[in-house]
């Protein structure tokens, strides 16, 4: 299993060997994994609207079907695992570690703290900097919002944003030089009842 593991890290592109990849899925799953059949009590309405909207199933678990918190831990190891520390941001931007932390601040980057420090989504950032547009969508984005929802909206296509003819992810859009404000109006409304 170990070596189908590391295959599948190694398309996903995820920096991480099987076994520390695994202990995120473990912390992971202690963490989000409470024992009540019922998530959606643990949320309020308009998180749980935010949380449906990108595709998370509240419902409860019922005998015979896979375990639903099991796409959302996956998910939660994959996000921290691919989000980049304050050092790993400030060499991708080539400025200072603290202009990092003011950012952060700002609100002109996003992240978390965890126990190792600050974390940030890999999606906000390019090869070449920070993505187009983001702290137009930043600006509107509820502070709210958990790390895991902006992440999937982000990377999901929205039926607004065509390219080609196609439903494109935000980020897709932002990259293809579109307009911020765009995304940053669906951004707006994660997390409001629909």
């Amino acid at each position: 299993m170990t070596l189908a593991l590391e295959n599948v890290l190694a398309k996903a592109g995820l920096r991480v060997d099987a076994t520390e990849f695994l202990t995120l899925v473990e912390d992971a799953a202690r963490r989000l994994s409470p024992p009540n059949p019922d998530p959606s009590h643990f949320f309020s309405p308009d998180q749980r609207a935010a949380l449906t909207d990108v595709g998370l199933d509240l419902s409860p678990h019922q005998d015979g079907e896979h375990d639903y918190r099991a796409r959302t831990v996956a998910a939660h190891a994959v996000l921290a695992e691919s989000a980049l520390t304050v050092a790993e941001a400030a060499r991708t931007l080539g400025v200072d570690h603290s202009r990092i932390r003011h950012r952060l601040k700002d609100r002109r980057l996003t992240g978390w703290k965890d126990q190792g420090g600050w974390r940030l989504p890999s999606w906000q950032f390019t090869p070449s900097g920070v993505l187009p547009g983001l702290e137009v969508v930043l600006r509107e984005l509820p502070e709210d919002v958990p790390a895991l929802v902006a992440a999937a909206y982000m990377n999901t296509p929205q039926s607004d944003l065509v390219i080609n003819d196609k439903p494109a992810t935000p980020r897709q859009w932002l990259l293809a030089g579109g307009d911020p404000d765009s995304v940053a109006q669906l951004a707006a409304t994660l997390g409001t009842p629909a």
